[in-house]
């Protein structure tokens, strides 16, 4: 099975890199940009029961993942079959 880990700043926490994109973006005429929000996006390939992976995964998201000062997650657990595009 597949974990897909999302992790982004708090709100309220300063995103110099989200600034910058959103600065970039209005620059190439984007104007209707209002936010950009710069995360990260893990994936992780697991075996185990559904129950037992996704408290895994919580801890892992606790301990390693996320800077749960500064940073948020959420996470998704599922089959793995989607191909990337």
């Amino acid at each position: 099975m597949m974990a897909k880990v999302y992790v982004t700043p708090k709100r309220g926490v300063l995103d110099p890199q989200g600034k910058a994109v959103a600065n970039a973006l209005h620059a190439l005429g984007f104007a209707e940009v209002d936010d950009v929000r710069i995360g990260k996006y893990v994936e992780i390939r697991l075996g185990g029961s559904l129950d037992d992976a996704s408290a895994r995964v919580r801890d892992m998201c606790e301990k390693l993942l996320a800077n749960q000062v500064i940073e948020d997650f959420r996470f998704e657990i599922g089959d793995g079959g989607a191909k990337p595009r």
